[in-house]
């Protein structure tokens, strides 16, 4: 991930465990981007790291979705064939996927779907 999706991703996720404290641990980066020896990926795609997840993860139903995944883009950043890939799978499976350029996407978009909860458990 680019440094200014990082340090942007950085600033939404402060905002929601501060917004949010009860569901802080159910909203979580996955680690696919950045460098690594040859062994290193190895051992990840072992593990299960695969390419195209979105860069966050919230573990909460809503009404409608199963869970949101949430892509960091700059706002000239484009998808990946792997991410366009993964977004129709998880899309598939009741999943919302949403890509976000600014912080302020990510909390409307949050905000939104929080707004039509499930049995959210507190």
């Amino acid at each position: 991930m680019r440094h200014i999706e990082s340090r942007m991703q950085t600033v939404c996720v402060q905002w929601f465990r501060l917004m949010f404290p009860y569901l802080a641990n159910l909203l979580f980066a996955v680690p696919n981007g950045g460098r690594r020896t040859a062994i290193e990926a190895k051992i990840m795609k072992g593990e299960g790291v695969t390419a195209g997840v979105s860069d966050l993860l919230l573990l909460v139903p809503n009404k409608d979705y199963h869970g949101l995944a949430i892509e960091m883009k700059t706002s000239t950043g484009r998808q990946s064939p792997n991410q366009k890939k993964w977004q129709a799978c998880v899309e598939k499976q009741g999943y919302k996927y949403i890509v976000c350029r600014s912080c302020e996407a990510f909390r409307e978009e949050v905000c939104a779907y929080l707004s039509k909860p499930a049995n959210i458990k507190r």
